[in-house]
């Protein structure tokens, strides 16, 4: 039986509405979106920035940027909750590069993924389940999986994966970017 709160869960929050009333002005709104994701935009943040502390910044920051952006979220190009996410996610990014980490990974694996997720067509469901995603995952190489979730969900640098896998940064690359074709043909 799958849990009744947090990611995945199968009961009825709205998140493109929660964020349709942020940009209207409604506190209460986000303060419900705060209450709902909060805890795991956290361990996002923390796994990307390696600092508690610096966490709660990020995620502080982020909801700020959430409050003030909100009406730039558009439902026809995906999924509110995703929406949050990338943005928790590029300001942890964000931080890690102040703080004097390695730069973030790499620019042209996130152009590559944000032309293909433009390139969809309208009738694409915008949202994935975490079931489908997973399921996905499992069916990479496990050279490829391990360097798209070290990537993306890590918040992993090229280079920290290239060190952490003793293989060349080129390499690495390459596997983040066939990792990333396969999982959209598989999610299609």
């Amino acid at each position: 039986m799958r849990s009744t709160t947090g990611p995945g869960a199968l009961d009825p929050f709205d998140y493109e509405s929660t964020l349709e009333a942020c940009a209207r002005g409604e506190r209460l709104a986000l303060r419900a979106l705060y209450d709902r994701e909060s805890r795991w935009l956290l361990g996002v943040a923390l796994r990307i920035v390696r600092d508690r502390d610096a966490a709660h910044d990020v995620l502080q920051d982020a909801f700020l940027q959430i409050w003030q952006r909100a009406t730039t979220y558009q439902r026809e190009l995906g999924s509110a909750r995703g929406w949050v996410y990338t943005v928790v996610r590029h300001r942890a990014l964000d931080a890690a590069r102040r703080a004097g980490r390695e730069t973030a990974v790499g620019d042209d694996i996130e152009a590559y993924a944000d032309r293909h997720a433009s390139s969809h067509s309208a009738s694409a469901s915008p949202s994935v389940d975490a079931d489908s995603l997973n399921r996905c995952l499992e069916a990479l190489d496990e050279r490829k999986r391990e360097c798209v979730v070290y990537a993306f969900v890590e918040g992993y640098t090229h280079e920290q994966i290239s060190r952490r896998l003793a293989t060349p940064v080129g390499t690495v690359k390459s596997w983040i970017r066939r990792g990333l074709i396969a999982l959209k043909e598989c999610l299609s």
